[in-house]
């Protein structure tokens, strides 16, 4: 009966963190849900990333919440947060305005977990709002018009040159639906009549999803 008893204290079933990792838990998570759900998707409509960015702020959370309860020296935890520098995604490469975000939210997550008696909850609200309203400034106010591109293989290398751009860019226009800003020139193949082109425009005035902006 002692042993039982032993082995049940032994669990430490709770302790008084448990009530401040709720709290940073639901701060955490509200904060995310503002720059994930109200503040990025609503530009990309990339629901990917949502999956993928709740769930690395999450897990960042937890990680560096559990470890900051560990006695582990400053060695063991670069190595540890090493972990994100080895894995990679093998699919497409993540563009900046992705990694940014991703990088934010790794960030924001660190920040909520780590934050000690030493820092009072103003002050980690301060921070939470001052990324959420930086965010917003720049994604909505700032930036109302996102200007993307895509990158075509284009057989009519005859209306690259300066004097026909005009020709090109309604060639352009009329075969891909796209109201197009710009256009830069590539590499040219003489050896196949083609040459590379960049395309810019407004994918939010395009009445389509564009899925990519590569």
């Amino acid at each position: 009966m002692l042993l039982k008893s032993e082995i049940i204290n032994s669990w430490n079933l709770y302790d008084d963190d448990a009530l401040a990792l709720l709290a940073r838990l639901v701060v955490n998570t509200t904060v995310l849900t503002f720059l994930i759900r109200y503040l990025y998707y609503p530009k990309t409509k990339r629901k990917d990333y949502l999956f993928t960015y709740y769930l690395i702020g999450t897990i960042t959370f937890f990680l560096c919440f559990g470890l900051k309860k560990l006695d582990i020296d400053t060695g063991m935890g670069l190595g540890l947060f090493a972990i994100f520098g080895i894995i990679r995604y093998r699919t497409d490469a993540i563009e900046i305005k992705e990694m940014t975000y991703l990088f934010l939210i790794i960030g924001i997550s660190v920040v909520n977990s780590l934050a000690s008696n030493q820092i009072s909850l103003t002050e980690v609200f301060i921070i939470n709002l001052f990324v959420i309203v930086l965010t917003y400034v720049l994604e909505i106010l700032w930036l109302v018009k996102h200007e993307t591109r895509k990158t075509i293989n284009y057989e009519r290398i005859d209306l690259i040159t300066p004097e026909k751009y005009d020709e090109m860019k309604e060639d352009l226009e009329k075969r891909t639906g796209i109201a197009i800003n710009r256009i830069e020139i590539g590499k040219i193949d003489f050896l196949t009549d083609t040459a590379q082109i960049r395309i810019y425009y407004y994918a939010d005035d395009q009445e389509f999803s564009d899925y990519s902006a590569g």
